[in-house]
């Protein structure tokens, strides 16, 4: 609806029962909104999170708590992913990826956050002191029981600990150093910019399905490690 000056008390009750219903709605998400200026803004009010801003009272307007909570988990996400990399003025996030690991945990879920830059920064997202909090998850390669925490017992695969393989994902390659192997899964996780693959592929002359063959974690320096399929690799001749 477009707004004139003959119809501003129309918008402002407008957003009022907008801020009113999007404030108890977050809060139930346990997320806590700043004071929205509907007063002077109308529907135009920009909608933030410790100063963080998740949109505009009228992008958020009828949308579902679901809807919701997406648009400022992308937010908030990003901005704790850009102040963990230093990253320079106008840098953004490139792609949400929320990873699969073993549960219970103390968190609610693990993100990979990967920028512009492509570096990949984790991120884990947590309730603490009734509020949802995103904060950067500490990880040391080197700690055979943090890898097991975050992925279960070791096992092993067609390709072997600490052989250097070549990745596909996303129509990019990486190459790097397999870290970790892991039980077959059910999925990997879903990735924003991309549907998640299914079927069968053909590795070394095998026949595998995704829920078959082992899984790995490879390490291709470029910030957290990648978890990917058997079928996404190929050793490095």
């Amino acid at each position: 609806m477009t707004y004139t000056r003959r119809n501003r008390v129309e918008e402002q009750q407008e957003a009022y029962q907008e801020a009113k219903q999007i404030t108890a709605t977050y809060e139930q998400l346990n997320i806590a909104l700043d004071p929205i200026d509907w007063q002077q803004f109308g529907m135009l009010a920009p909608v933030n999170v410790n100063n963080i801003e998740i949109a505009s009272l009228q992008d958020l307007s009828q949308r579902s708590s679901d809807d919701l909570l997406r648009q400022a988990q992308i937010r908030m996400l990003e901005h704790a992913a850009l102040r963990a990399a230093n990253a320079q003025p106008g840098l953004k996030a490139l792609m949400w990826t929320p990873l699969e690991v073993v549960q219970p945990q103390d968190f609610l879920r693990f993100w990979i956050i990967t920028l512009e830059t492509d570096e990949r920064i984790p991120l884990v997202e947590s309730v603490k002191n009734g509020q949802r909090v995103y904060e950067t998850y500490t990880f040391d390669e080197t700690d055979r029981e943090q890898l097991a925490q975050l992925f279960g017992p070791e096992s092993e695969g067609e390709y072997k600990l600490h052989e250097t393989v070549t990745i596909k994902e996303r129509d990019r390659q990486y190459t790097g150093e397999i870290i970790y192997i892991i039980p077959p899964g059910k999925a990997l996780p879903n990735r924003t910019t991309s549907p998640r693959g299914r079927g069968y592929h053909a590795i070394a002359g095998k026949t595998y399905t995704d829920n078959v063959a082992s899984r790995y974690v490879i390490d291709c320096k470029d910030g957290f490690p990648h978890l990917v399929n058997q079928s996404q690799i190929s050793r490095d001749e």
